[in-house]
């Protein structure tokens, strides 16, 4: 990797990255992961409280995305004009997905990542007491849009990752 760390000053300390010259972009960043278990969350329903699990999950990783500053180190706050969480059910697992927007000086993949993992922590939460083994697995950063370093996708890179493969 020939990037350097930007998170180090002269001395090697660990620094918060000045922006303050970069201009604001719109920023859009775009995370999934997986939530695998035994029990399938969408069929648990309603609690006693009327609170779906679900639904909780999304609200758990909007909240996250805004907070994200406060629980990462490091982390500028932004303001977000846009959160997006969904989790679907697939053959044997649940996939959460995260959208992220805001316009900016620096981009938005960690409130994007954030996102994902707290609304599978809270799928998690609600299915501890039916199934231990439910896992968290593949948080990943899956594309990502604006700023300096322009558009990156997953796929993007994988393709450009083979044909430097062919090349060598």
């Amino acid at each position: 990797m020939d990037k350097p760390f930007t998170h180090l000053d002269e001395d090697g300390r660990l620094r918060m990255v000045d922006v303050s010259d970069k201009d604001p972009t719109r920023r859009r960043a775009e995370a999934s992961c997986v939530v695998r278990s035994l029990v399938d969350v969408f069929a648990l329903g309603p609690n006693a409280n009327g609170l779906d699990p679900v639904f909780a999950a999304r609200l758990a990783g909007i909240q996250a995305a805004k907070r994200t500053s406060q629980l990462i180190p490091l982390c500028h706050p932004i303001n977000l004009t846009d959160v997006h969480v969904s989790i679907t059910r697939s053959a044997d697992a649940v996939t959460v997905q995260s959208s992220v927007v805001a316009v900016n000086r620096t981009g938005v993949e960690m409130e994007a990542l954030t996102a994902c993992a707290f609304a599978a922590l809270n799928l998690v939460s609600a299915l501890s007491t039916l199934d231990g083994t439910a896992r968290i697995a593949d948080l990943v950063l899956d594309r990502k849009s604006g700023g300096k370093s322009g558009d990156w996708g997953r796929l993007v890179e994988a393709q450009r990752a083979d044909a430097r493969d062919a090349d060598t």
